[in-house]
């Protein structure tokens, strides 16, 4: 079983994706943030689910969906540690944050 670990950049992102949506609906925006996260706890049985992007020095930077976002993470090759790197909408160019 793989350990999780969320990166200061990828909490960022929920804190942001949290404020955008609760504007105007603070139930759903914590009703999203749930799923994103329980999507995510997924990957500590599972940590080959997701689309791979690219491979790095660390492992393979990966990919999976939950909704309109897209959950990118670093299964490492040389430890059973997954860092979540970013949460991202559909709409963005995700070429952008994962250079």
């Amino acid at each position: 079983m793989g350990q999780l670990r969320w990166t200061n950049e990828s909490l960022a992102w929920l804190e942001d994706i949290h404020a955008y949506i609760a504007q105007d609906n603070p139930a759903a925006a914590t009703k999203v943030i749930d799923g994103i996260i329980g999507k995510a706890g997924l990957l500590s049985k599972f940590p080959d689910i997701g689309t791979n992007l690219r491979s790095v020095p660390e492992g393979e930077v990966r990919m999976i969906l939950y909704g309109h976002y897209r959950i990118a993470y670093l299964r490492r090759l040389d430890s059973d540690v997954i860092d979540i790197l970013g949460v991202f909408h559909g709409a963005l160019d995700i070429g952008r944050y994962l250079p």
